[in-house]
């Protein structure tokens, strides 16, 4: 990050310089007194200092901190102390700068050149001096933004009060002129009223590119600048727990925190929140905040744009304005409130929470935000997040190469194609004579696309014949797709330039709307020609060809709906972005089916640095944190190294846990009391005497734990083979008489149930419970296993992915060939594949033990665990104490022992 930091001090803020030096970085960590609402633990203490120190130095830091221990608190307390005083370091550097301007007096120069010199370091130092005072107003102006809004927030609830009576009724007749107009207007619209689902006329490329800047629909942070902090975390539940942590914090009164989310999270117009695609919510957004904005403009007679606009929403959006948003603004701007709060405070004040908190982003200095908005550069930017020079805090970091990976994977179906094709082809036959000459080029391009796409997936656009004889996947390069697919050819990057200024898929969405039941009929088949002479040969043809839906049953019509959307174009162009990828950073999964609409399209992103390197330039210090970040060597070669970040600029903190040793009983158990081995590979794991030794085990644990005890299997299916197994040989039988068994539900709605009987069982103090759980399954991340409920975590075999997935073969393979060996000479692609395997198992035993005064045993249930090379990538907290049993009866000794220390030293 030393090249990012020279850029920083270059661009106006050398006058913030550190006033921590290499050699003295020590020293003043040794006096830094942390705020923190009771008296830390020796590891939270530590977290901090070096959590500041990471920032000072403006690194990229990886700590780890084992969930129970406060991490939280520490990275808040940490992170905003160091906020705070660069804030004030600022302010107190720059009225220094503009002070020794006025008292300065020009030196008389000596010798013959001096004078040279003199003029440039006065010159140099004027333009310092312009600079901070130009800084200095932009700090007065907030400060003056700041009070202004304090003084508005005494005034609010008086205006809203005011106002509240008359909102009411408006909505009320909003909403009766949206029903009239529904009932009178189905299928019944004017042919003029087509003019909004006509693209206007395009231009050369070249004027897009120049227009692209106006056409933002980001709130743009310009202006003053405010040095902030962003973070975020995989779940908003997860986000709003950390405000909540903020609100306890010291600094809870005097900072100011922004929760950023999407409209399906934030938008409180109903009439939006019914539609069940995010892709139409924000269609409908932007159409109803155009009509509020045209709205404002002189009226106008024509008889057309008033039904137009009354079909969109009368005057637009209704919590679309200006004062109430203000009032709201102001509200998050001086009380810390997570989305909840702000979405319920939004439909109280009658105001947009979604544009409010975009609003007022420029004046934030925490920012909390899931995971896809800061990940993704197209979301980051249409959010108006700026990255340069502030703080990026990404929480719950163990899965993050495979979430950017996931953030910029995209699949499509058959099905989808099929739809968007059949849908493209209409609307072109329905508006050729209204479209213009490069509309209609670049709409027929990309009928073509989708034609090639369809054909490549051995489908026909005729419906006569939607059916492949044979199944198969295989993964392609990108430009081996482009070549096989027969679009080589055609320039994606001008057809994606022409989507996003003629916005042709919200066109389609709207005319898909619209005449949903008149469609126009094309009878022409595909042709068979491909690559260019096609191309040309279909812009010559008068007519095109149309996919019409199969017949399906009702049950697979609702299937297909959650899959095939009212308009799939603008989900298929997020995959011709993906084609416009560097051949080596990813590939293309194609998965044939019998039925069309089944077969799939899947772009893999293989690198994930290629779009992390953008947060890290950027950004001063970017800090990835979690309770079980190991094995973090993965993190280090493909995320930073492959980013262009050097060893020397990384800084790596990990932590003990805060329980005492001993509150602790880690064991590696490598066979049963028969003296079967735990052999859980593939080949060995259905084997009976297996199953009978692991069901005697798991009984003979529930004789000594008390409480609740969590068993992790590594798949539901091989959970459900030992289920059956067990139920057959009378084992589970003989488990029921000591504790009540419950299993992980498969659906989510399920879970809080599950959860809820598991707990009442144990609270009922007789003989606890037994829950049988997945590894990456529903109970593996986010659940609180504390005291009671967690007294055993039993982790059976080890949970390695299926090693014959082509996307998993696909990324080994990539990683060899891009990556080193390791130190011992093992490939990365092997490395990567034991990776996995230990991160899920390292997510699901870090749900026991939660607190201080917590304790607990884990039970690692395979040979395997034994090994050295596993054992090292366990955290370090269990890892240090982690006890290898090569005998069955020591084993069932140390649990007894431990079990009976702890219950004599904590009566019930």
């Amino acid at each position: 990050m030393a090249a990012i930091m020279d850029e920083f001090d270059d661009e106006d803020d050398d006058l913030l310089a550190s006033f921590i030096e290499e050699g003295e970085g020590v020293q003043e960590l040794e006096l830094l007194d942390f705020p923190f609402p009771f008296k830390p633990y020796d590891v939270q203490k530590k977290f901090m200092e070096n959590l500041y120190l990471c920032l000072e130095k403006g690194q990229v830091g990886i700590f780890e901190s084992p969930t129970g221990t406060g991490k939280s608190l520490s990275l808040i307390c940490g992170a905003l102390k160091w906020l705070k005083e660069y804030q004030e370091k600022q302010k107190k550097e720059l009225e220094e700068l503009i002070a020794e301007e006025k008292t300065s007096s020009s030196e008389g120069a000596s010798g013959e050149m001096d004078w040279i010199a003199a003029f440039v370091e006065k010159k140099e130092k004027q333009e310092s001096v312009e600079r901070a005072k130009e800084k200095w107003k932009e700090l007065e102006k907030q400060e003056s933004k700041l009070l202004e809004i304090k003084k508005q927030k005494q005034n609010r609830k008086r205006k809203r009060d005011k106002s509240d009576d008359e909102f009411e009724k408006l909505l009320k007749d909003a909403q009766t002129v949206n029903k009239d107009q529904e009932v009178k207007g189905e299928g019944q619209e004017e042919s003029q009223d087509d003019e909004d689902l006509v693209p206007e006329d395009y231009h050369s490329d070249e004027e897009v590119r120049k227009e692209e800047e106006s056409d933002e629909e980001g709130v743009s942070d310009e202006g003053s600048h405010v040095t902030r902090i962003y973070y975020c975390s995989r779940t908003h539940s997860q986000l709003a727990q950390f405000v909540r942590e903020i609100i306890k914090s010291p600094y809870g009164s005097n900072t100011r925190v922004l929760s950023l989310g999407s409209r399906q999270n934030m938008c409180v117009n109903d009439e939006v929140r019914k539609l069940n695609s995010l892709s139409m919510m924000n269609d409908m957004c932007l159409d109803l905040q155009k009509n509020k904005s045209k709205g404002t403009e002189k009226k106008e007679s024509d008889e057309a744009v008033q039904k137009k606009r009354k079909k969109l929403g009368s005057n637009g959006c209704p919590f679309y304005k200006q004062e109430t948003m203000e009032d709201l603004g102001n509200q998050i701007l001086t009380e810390v409130t997570d989305m909840e709060q702000i979405v319920i405070s939004g439909r109280r004040m009658k105001a947009c929470p979604y544009y409010t908190s975009r609003l007022s982003l420029p004046l934030a200095e925490v920012v909390v935000l899931p995971y896809n908005i800061l990940l993704h550069k197209a979301m980051r930017e249409a959010s108006g997040i700026r990255l340069e020079g502030n703080i990026v805090l990404i929480d719950e970091a163990h899965n993050l190469l495979e979430t950017i990976n996931a953030v910029y994977s995209v699949m499509i179906t058959g099905a989808q194609l099929s739809k968007a094709h059949s849908q493209l082809s209409q609307y072109e036959q329905r508006f050729r004579s209204r479209l213009k000459a490069k509309n209609l080029l670049y709409v027929k391009q990309i009928l073509f696309v989708l034609n090639c796409l369809l054909r490549f997936l051995e489908g026909r656009t005729d419906n006569k014949k939607q059916r492949s004889e044979k199944s198969e996947s295989k993964v392609l390069t990108v430009n081996q797709f482009l070549s096989d697919s027969g679009f080589d050819n055609i320039n994606l990057f001008k057809i994606l330039q022409y989507c996003r200024k003629s916005q042709i898929s919200k066109k389609l969405n709207g005319f898909v709307e619209k005449y949903a039941n008149c469609e126009v009929q094309i009878a022409d088949k595909p042709k068979e020609n491909v690559g260019i002479s096609g191309f040309l040969k279909e812009i010559a043809q008068t007519k095109e060809n149309l996919v019409e839906e199969t017949q399906t049953t009702d049950n697979t019509r609702q299937s297909e709906k959650a899959v095939v959307m009212r308009s799939p174009l603008a989900h298929i162009e997020g995959f011709f972005a993906s084609l416009t990828s560097a051949d080596k950073d990813g590939r293309i999964v194609l998965t044939r089916h019998t039925l069309l609409k089944e077969s799939t399209l899947k772009f893999l992103q293989m690198n994930p640095a290629v779009h992390f390197k953008d947060v890290l330039s950027q950004a001063r210090s970017v800090v990835v944190a979690g309770g079980t970040m190991q094995p973090v060597e993965e993190f280090k070669q493909q995320l930073f190294y492959a980013a262009g970040i050097g060893p020397e600029n990384i800084h790596e903190y990990s932590c003990g846990h805060v329980i005492p040793s001993d509150h602790l009983l880690a064991l590696a158990m490598k066979s049963g009391p028969l003296g079967v081995d735990f052999d859980f590979t593939f080949s060995s794991r259905e084997n009976s005497a297996l199953l009978n030794e692991l069901g005697l085990v798991i009984s003979n644990v529930c004789n000594i734990i008390p409480g609740g005890v969590v068993c992790f299997f590594p798949s539901y299916k091989y959970q459900h083979l030992v289920y059956q197994h067990w139920n057959k040989s009378g084992i589970l039988a003989k488990l029921e008489k000591k504790k009540k068994i419950f299993q992980e539900p498969k659906l989510s709605s399920q879970v809080e149930q599950v959860l809820g009987e598991y707990s009442k069982s144990i609270q009922k103090g007789v003989k606890g419970a037994i829950l049988l759980c997945v590894v990456g399954g529903k109970m593996s991340e986010g659940i609180n296993f504390s005291d009671d409920l967690g007294r055993c975590v039993i982790m059976v075999g080890m949970p390695y992915p299926n090693i014959m997935s082509p996307e998993l073969q696909e990324k080994m393979q990539y990683l060899n060939s891009n990556f080193p060996k390791d130190k011992d000479g093992h490939l990365p692609g092997q490395i990567h594949y034991e990776n996995l395997c230990m991160k899920a198992v390292n997510q699901s035993i870090g749900r026991a033990i939660r607190h201080s005064q917590d304790y607990a045993t884990i039970l690692l249930l395979d040979k395997r665990y034994c090994r050295e090379s596993v054992r090292s990538k366990l955290p370090t907290w269990i890892a240090k104490d982690l006890q290898r049993m090569d005998k069955y009866g020591p084993s069932m000794a140390a649990i007894s022992k431990f079990f009976q220390r702890k219950c004599s030293n904590n009566p019930v």
